[in-house]
């Protein structure tokens, strides 16, 4: 497993007139999160989709367990469990920093898609091996 903590301050727009952060902000939270997590194993989004890859969002699911508020400083725990094949299953875990309590967790699955063919493909042979070395502690670096 290789696992990602991504900090986020809530800012006063992401929160609804009761004060609590408005629901779909958590994707782009999760968004960011796995942004990081990619890049701090070495493989940036911008490098593959310089490769002709796309990473489309197949599959998502949140389940809300406790609110957050304005000014929260949330840590997102950003965890892939698998070296992907085709599909990359992602979940995460979002707590206050500093905080046992869990407020929401959630998965997102993307896909490697060829955008010359407009099809799902199997992850590069590259994209696999940092996926393995940061699964293994090995560290990333692309």
């Amino acid at each position: 497993m290789y696992s990602y903590i991504y900090r986020h301050r809530v800012r006063y727009r992401e929160c609804d007139p009761m004060g609590i952060v408005y629901h779909t902000h958590y994707l782009d939270y999760f968004e960011a999160a796995r942004t990081e997590a990619l890049r701090a194993m070495g493989l940036a989004y911008k490098t593959v989709e310089a490769r002709g890859l796309f990473m489309p969002v197949i599959d998502l699911a949140l389940e809300y367990k406790r609110p957050a508020y304005y000014d929260d400083l949330l840590e997102i725990d950003t965890h892939f469990d698998t070296v992907p094949r085709v599909r990359v299953p992602i979940g995460y875990e979002v707590r206050r920093a500093g905080e046992a309590d869990l407020l929401v967790k959630g998965h997102v699955t993307l896909c490697f898609f060829d955008r010359e063919r407009g099809q799902p493909i199997g992850a590069p042979a590259a994209i696999r091996a940092l996926f393995e070395r940061a699964m293994n502690g090995t560290g990333g670096g692309e």
